[in-house]
This record gives C-alpha cells, sequence and structure tokens, in this order.
C-alpha cells in the first residue's frame, strides 16, 4: 500500500511539472562533454540534474507588443562597451565587428523592464557571436562602464556547441543556463544557419524562459539578482562578425 502512495504521489508530482511547464532536466548528452567539462566549474553553472525543461508553447506574438526599433534611426538606442559598429540599413539594423574593440551592446534607453515578452529576427550576414541582454544594468569596469546581466545567446553559424537560445552572465559568472542536455536535441537544431531566426524571450518574475524559431530552448530560474533592466544587442568582439535584427519588440506584462 505505501508503495502505491508512492507511485501515486510520484505521478501526480510528474503531472503537474509538465502542467506548469517544469519538467526536470536529465542527463548531459555525449555529444556535449567536452562542452560540459570545460563549462562546468563556471560560478553559475547548473547540474545537469537540477536543470528545468522549457516544456511551453512559444507565446503568441501579435496583440499588445510595441516596437523598440523605428526602422529610421537608432532614436531610443545608445551603444554601450566597446566600439563596434552599429547602423540602420534598409529599414534593418546592424551591428558591425570592429576588430581590436570589446564586445559592444546597443541597449534600450529604457531601464526597467521587468516582466514581458521580447521578441526579434536576427540573421548573420558574417559569422560572430552574438547575443541579446535583458534585465541588464551597468557596473564600473576598467574602460568605463560594463553590460553585464543576463543574455539570451546567439551561437554563430559554424560553430559547432549549438547553444543559441541558452543563457549567458555576461559579466557575472557564465552561463546560467547550457543547452547541453540530452533533451535539448531539438533545441541545438532549432537554429537556422542561412536565415532569419526568430528568438523569444519571456519573464515574468523570476522565472525566463527562451525559443529559437518557435522551439523551447532554455527554463532559468533566477534567484532574484535581475528583477529589471535593459535590452542590449550584443556583438561580440573578435575579427569579424555583422548581425542583422528586424521586427525587435516587447510585450510588457503586468
Amino acid at each position: 500500500m505505501k508503495q502505491n502512495s508512492l507511485i501515486i504521489v510520484f505521478t501526480l508530482i510528474t503531472s503537474v511539472q509538465f502542467t506548469l511547464g517544469f519538467a526536470s532536466a536529465g542527463n548531459v548528452d555525449p555529444a556535449q562533454a567536452a562542452w560540459h567539462e570545460k563549462y562546468k566549474s563556471q560560478d553559475n553553472a547548473p547540474k545537469a540534474a537540477e536543470m528545468l525543461l522549457n516544456t511551453d508553447k512559444e507565446p503568441e506574438l501579435t496583440d499588445g507588443f510595441e516596437s523598440l526599433f523605428n526602422g529610421k534611426d537608432l532614436q531610443g538606442w545608445t551603444p554601450k562597451g566597446g566600439e563596434c559598429k552599429f547602423e540602420v540599413k534598409n529599414g534593418m539594423l546592424v551591428g558591425t565587428c570592429v576588430p581590436g574593440t570589446d564586445s559592444t551592446y546597443l541597449c534600450t534607453d529604457k531601464s526597467d523592464f521587468k516582466n514581458f515578452v521580447f521578441t526579434c529576427e536576427m540573421r548573420w550576414e558574417v559569422d560572430g557571436n552574438s547575443g541579446v541582454m535583458f534585465r541588464a544594468r551597468t557596473k564600473p569596469g576598467k574602460k568605463g562602464a560594463t553590460v553585464y546581466g543576463p543574455q539570451a545567446e546567439m551561437e554563430g553559424i559554424t560553430g559547432d556547441r549549438f547553444w543559441s537560445g541558452g543563457i549567458y552572465g555576461q559579466s557575472c559568472g557564465g552561463y546560467f543556463y547550457p543547452v547541453w542536455l540530452e533533451e535539448h536535441a531539438a533545441a541545438r537544431a532549432a537554429l537556422d544557419r542561412k536565415g532569419w531566426n526568430r528568438l523569444t524571450i519571456s519573464a515574468q518574475g523570476n522565472v525566463v524562459k527562451t525559443w529559437i524559431n518557435g522551439v523551447p530552448v532554455a527554463h532559468w530560474v533566477d534567484t532574484g539578482q535581475y528583477p529589471e533592466g535593459f535590452f542590449g544587442l550584443q556583438i561580440h568582439k573578435g575579427n569579424k562578425g555583422q548581425v542583422v535584427w528586424k521586427d525587435i519588440r516587447v510585450k510588457e506584462l503586468p
């Protein structure tokens, strides 16, 4: 009888987890073993068995959204960090890596985004690491203000890690949510390396989830360190890289 009761309780808990969209994760994918070994000692690195899976459908992206980019100029945005170049071409926002400078972030002037659904379309003209900062802040650095906080990673188009949609702690301890689990196989295959990619981020309270082209990726629970902040489009430092963004929108939530 006791054994049957335990089975019933476990079944109920599992059912509730999937209903609420926080199914527990499992094992590191053998194909990701080298990456796991490299990053498992980072300050933020989670244990595989304690990670949560995003089992939710991508939010509806129609009603209630406000455009963050006017398609004409950089009004409402300010570059921070290095000296990589941001400009508007053909109604789209283009970020270009400048060799020898630090990673650069084109940041919203509005800096109190708290609960929201954010979405944008992006593609690579030249391969290079990128991402979207959210609930980000600045702190004093060696060369001026340093942008820090959570970032939805966008890997680029030639690497073999496939962690787009994962959540990186930029200048604050490394990966909060690496995409290294067996259960992440579909997420790692979601990026279109030749065309446009839709990144969607949902942040409600301390729960953050991401999707790439409608495929669920991350489910990260913040400890309360990053309750609000600005968005920032990253061009990573290096020798090359050019990223194009369009349809940058946000729906603020209560």
